[in-house]
């Protein structure tokens, strides 16, 4: 068989992305579905990647379900739409939809599907027959969440997850690769303090937490791997001049729970807990896994909002160095959001140059907090 497509040459390099989202040289660490990852909402594209600890919003169960039952609208549809490889080809992307629903004030519920599409590859057999196949490769995740408060300021939520990966083209070899199936749990809590009178000015801090991608490993081309299982640390505080300036800085580190070292005897529970203490290089090479996120929201009379943030990613651990930028216009009864990422890296971003759209509806009553 050879190609004489382009669009293969693209489905190589999406599928090596499949076992290695930004897999670079040195001890990088590679996980299966690491589509799972990838920010799709332009508010939290623009602001560093960060979401856990951010306020809610109508795309709260990507980053931190528990944030949902602070949302302030009683049910919010939320459509997102990313730009994948857009240097090379322009049928790859990633896309989602999310419902949020509030049940009273201390409880809401969700549901989502993210879908990852590797865009249509065509393949041509060599010898005289010249026949060829075609082909739509993708991957999908479809969740479902319950968020509950359990005091005025604190939230839990539980987000179950199942994933599918189908990476194969009918009349191909391609074909003989079985689609995949897993299952996944996120564990979430999320903190919102009171308003706070200061001399100049009122404050809200905020803080979360998510324990994402927690199942057993995954059979994907024909190769077992762990799902990337993370642990999401993040904070943040509102300044409110007044009624109509606002601006809210936050900051995330993400640890990836996944080993760096003989991980094909492990389970993934013994593999979350040997990840904190298992890279070659000692404690120095732990704290390289940690990701740093840092965002910020200037929010004018609550319709217009500015956004900017900065992610870093050690170079020995994928090197992913960038900043970020966006917009918002917040209406009535929806939002719109857009967001634009320039790499900072020598290695090439996936996303870079790219602008990522967000559309979202609130209907409903609105619950005052």
């Amino acid at each position: 068989m050879r190609i004489l497509k382009l669009n293969l040459t693209t489905l190589v390099l999406t599928v090596l992305f499949s076992t290695s989202l930004y897999a670079q040289e040195n001890n990088t660490i590679t996980t299966v579905a690491p589509f799972l990852n990838i920010v799709t909402d332009a508010r939290a594209a623009a602001m560093g990647d960060v979401g856990v600890a951010s306020s809610a919003d109508g795309n709260a169960l990507f980053h931190n379900a528990a944030k949902m039952v602070f949302h302030k609208n009683e049910v919010t549809l939320g459509i997102n739409y990313t730009p994948w490889l857009r240097n090379l080809t322009d049928d790859i992307y990633v896309g989602n939809f999310t419902y949020q629903q509030k049940i009273d004030e201390r409880s809401a519920f969700g549901g989502g599907i993210k879908y990852f599409n590797y865009g249509e590859i065509e393949i041509t057999q060599s010898g005289d027959s010249g026949t060829s196949s075609k082909g739509s490769p993708y991957e999908l995740a479809l969740d479902a969440a319950y968020s509950l408060k359990l005091s005025e300021n604190y939230s839990m939520a539980v987000a179950l997850r199942y994933i599918r990966s189908d990476l194969s083209i009918t009349g191909t070899s391609i074909s003989d690769i079985q689609p995949s199936n897993g299952f996944a749990v996120d564990i979430s809590g999320y903190y919102v303090s009171n308003e706070m009178a200061f001399s100049e000015f009122n404050g809200v801090a905020r803080a979360g937490f998510n324990i994402s991608n927690i199942g057993p490993k995954v059979s994907v081309l024909n190769s077992e791997g762990f799902l990337p299982t993370n642990l999401k640390l993040g904070g943040g505080f509102d300044f409110i001049v007044d009624d109509y300036n606002q601006l809210g800085l936050t900051l995330e580190f993400t640890k990836l729970l996944v080993p760096a070292v003989d991980g094909e005897d492990k389970n993934f529970i013994e593999g979350m807990i040997s990840s904190f203490g298992d890279a070659p290089g000692g404690l120095k090479e732990e704290l390289q896994e940690v990701t740093i996120g840092l965002g910020a929201e200037y929010l004018y009379n609550n319709a217009f909002a500015f956004r900017a943030g900065y992610f870093k990613e050690n170079e020995n651990k994928g090197n992913r160095n960038f900043f970020t930028l966006g917009a918002g216009f917040r209406a009535s009864s929806f939002n719109v959001d857009i967001s634009y990422l320039a790499s900072n890296s020598v290695v090439n971003n996936p996303l870079e140059n790219t602008l990522r759209f967000s559309l979202s509806f609130d209907l409903g009553d609105i619950y005052e907090y």
